[in-house]
């Protein structure tokens, strides 16, 4: 039995193993695909004190950092997650069982679909979730941006780099993205904003030729030529194994009180799977620490 299982390998749960590990507690973190989570396609990091540079530059960082320290690092995915008896146990998609003193989640979330015709049949033909990652493959092409905050801005300045044209469809009139992303925005002329509209549907053959939106308070209807669309419109918090006892928002985020604790004792939740009002490095990074902190004080009873 392990006393810390941290399940997630972003920002928060590598920063939450430095200190469970550093607290002296036999720990495991497990990570379905990558450390980093989604920092690792974020193409430039500004804010986060210390560092400037690539988001994978910096995952590698807490990576490498939480590797020297010696942590066990389980590639598992967790599909459910219980308490018995005062015990954790972890069911594993491969079929593998653990268990556990104390568990913090930060599995963080993931990109949300339009829902909109087209979207399933062309991704990966033409419709993407992320920019860094598929942006090349567009060069000197016309790419769609669909979204308002820091990440679909963010998204296309990066493609405006890189396509010929780029146009960004929000469904308001201003943006929730920080003022100096927003700014940034006028310094490229081959970005076009497409305000107050909604994507309809997706368009194609074998791939993406075309973006139909529909303008709120016109009701009209454009055909946008494009090769790609890029879809950044929030996320959802990845909570498929979490206990259903476990208090959630109304979107469905953990509710934690100010130790990132869930209402559960001995479990924790901390980054983007919990409903606290930045979503950002730092943040993640910061719950990591409390949690960890916490969660050695309840083992240590």
């Amino acid at each position: 039995m392990k006393d810390i299982v941290i399940i997630g390998g972003g920002p928060g749960g590598l920063t939450a193993a430095i200190y469970a590990k550093r607290a002296g507690c036999d720990i495991s973190l497990f990570e379905c695909m990558s450390p980093g989570g989604q920092v690792m396609t974020t193409p430039e990091i500004e804010n986060y004190p210390g560092f400037v540079g690539t988001g994978f530059d910096l995952s590698m960082k807490f990576y490498e950092q939480t590797s020297a320290l010696g942590v066990d690092i389980q590639f598992e995915n967790v599909k459910v997650l219980k308490k018995v008896d005062g015990v954790f146990s972890l069911e594993c998609e491969s079929g593998a069982t653990f268990s556990a003193k104390s568990v913090i989640i930060a599995s963080g979330a993931r990109r949300r679909k339009l829902e909109i015709k087209g979207e399933n049949e062309f991704t990966g033909r033409g419709v993407s979730y992320c920019a860094t990652c598929d942006g090349n493959f567009f060069r000197n092409k016309v790419a769609v941006v669909v979204g308002g905050g820091n990440t679909a801005v963010e998204d296309a300045i990066y493609l405006s780099k890189l396509c010929s044209k780029v146009y960004l469809v929000h469904r308001r009139d201003s943006f929730r993205a920080s003022k100096v992303l927003v700014d940034r925005l006028e310094n490229h002329e081959n970005i076009e904003l497409v305000l107050n509209t909604v994507p309809v549907e997706i368009q194609g053959d074998d791939k993406v030729n075309k973006f139909i939106v529909k303008n709120k308070l016109t009701d009209e209807i454009r055909e946008i030529d494009a090769d790609a669309v890029f879809v950044a419109v929030g996320t959802i918090p990845e909570t498929g194994f979490v206990p259903e006892e476990v208090e959630k928002d109304s979107g469905g985020y953990i509710i934690t009180d100010t130790k990132c604790m869930t209402n559960i004792e001995g479990l924790y939740a901390i980054g983007d799977v919990r409903n606290t009002p930045l979503k950002q490095v730092i943040t993640a990074a910061a719950d990591g620490a409390i949690a960890a902190t916490y969660a050695a004080e309840y083992i240590g009873g």
